[in-house]
């Protein structure tokens, strides 16, 4: 038997949008940023964001870096309504290859990585690049996405694991992942 579900229905944080506005979303999302379904419908995704200088940059990254499959995903840190801040690890489908904010699902899964005071202190160019390191990205690969030139992405890599204290990208992937 085939059983139709609606998004309200589903455990997952899911939500439905269009070019960045929450059209619907269902129980588990709103209850994960610490919202009703009523206080989010029809409102900016920057609300969810720490500083809207994230939003921007994320919908940037987005619009860059969609692929042909109309699916894009990153790791970043939201901030619930409290002000509490979290990694989450967020999935996107879009309809429309040529314009990903159309139409689109998102997938946002609540990440066990601890958003400690160090983390929160590297710029949010060193954040990007090292949660791109951790998903094992190159520094070309790193560079492609963040528009920036591969010696740009190097110069942030060092500066980041002299910070921490560690020797390599092995050893750096290995200080993000179990910060805290």
């Amino acid at each position: 038997m085939n059983r139709q579900f609606s998004l309200s229905e589903l455990p997952v944080p899911l939500v439905y949008a269009t070019h960045r506005i929450i059209r619907d979303c269902n129980g588990a999302f709103a209850e994960e940023f610490g919202y009703s379904r009523a206080e989010l419908i029809n409102t900016s995704f920057s609300k969810l964001y720490p500083k809207i200088a994230d939003f921007v940059r994320t919908g940037k990254m987005w619009q860059a870096h969609m692929g042909p499959d109309r699916i894009y995903y990153d790791e970043r840190i939201m901030a619930r309504r409290d002000g509490t801040r979290f990694w989450c690890k967020v999935t996107g489908r879009s309809r429309l290859v040529e314009d990903p904010f159309a139409e689109a699902i998102y997938c946002f899964e609540p990440l066990q990585r601890p958003v400690t005071e160090f983390v929160q202190i590297l710029t949010d160019r060193q954040r990007q690049v090292v949660t791109l390191v951790a998903q094992g990205k190159t520094s070309g690969e790193i560079a492609d996405e963040l528009g920036l030139s591969v010696r740009s992405v190097e110069s942030q890599r060092a500066r980041i694991m002299k910070a921490v204290g560690v020797a390599n990208g092995a050893e750096l992937i290995a200080w993000f992942t179990s910060q805290g």
